[in-house]
Order: C-alpha cells, then sequence, then structure tokens
C-alpha cells in the first residue's frame, strides 16, 4: 500500500485538517497557507494523539494535546520540549483533483 488516496483536493482547504486511518497508521494531513503535508499521528514522546491537538497555520506546526511539544508540519521535527525526536511525515500530492498520500517513506 505505498500509495493512498485521501480524497477530493476541494474537501481540504487552507486551514483544515483531515485524519486518515490506513490500517494500524493514523496520519494527519493538513492544509497549510496552500500546502499539503502529512504527519503520523503519534507524538515522538509518549505517543499521544498529535492531530486531535491545536495548530497553527501560520507556523506550519502541531501541538501535541498531552504535554505541548510542537511539531514542524513540513519536517516532523519538534520545535520544543518534552518531544525530542522527529515524527515520521509522508509525501503529498494531488492528481486530477484527489489528494494522494505516499506511505513508503
Amino acid at each position: 500500500m505505498p500509495e493512498v488516496e485521501v480524497g477530493p483536493a476541494g474537501e481540504l482547504p487552507p486551514g483544515s485538517m483531515k485524519m486518515v486511518a490506513l490500517g494500524d497508521l493514523e496520519v494527519g494531513v493538513y492544509n497549510c497557507g496552500g500546502e499539503l503535508f502529512a504527519l503520523e499521528d503519534r507524538c515522538s514522546h509518549d505517543d499521544g494523539p498529535l492531530c486531535e491537538g491545536a495548530w497553527d497555520t501560520d507556523r506550519c506546526v502541531v501541538v501535541c494535546p498531552r504535554h505541548g511539544s510542537e511539531f514542524d508540519l513540513r519536517t516532523g521535527r519538534p520545535r520544543t520540549l518534552p518531544a525530542y525526536l522527529p515524527v515520521r511525515t509522508f509525501a503529498v500530492r494531488v492528481v486530477d483533483g484527489t489528494v494522494f498520500v505516499d506511505l513508503t517513506q
């Protein structure tokens, strides 16, 4: 399952996020200023659900709701403690108006 269909690009306008369950893997697909990013829904600090946290569309970061670590949506790298390890990110592309996430990374 290298590439997975998320849905129509029109369902992800700027400032929105969509959760995608892919078997045991859950991924949040974020539209930050017109760019799409996909991030595993798992904080590297305590495995908490990142996508339940707030996210900042200006800085393109998601905030873990448990302990407040901020993660860069572009790279998955934490910007604040207590997390210090990155989370997985995935390439996103739009083909004929449909969003796909590449899980081969």
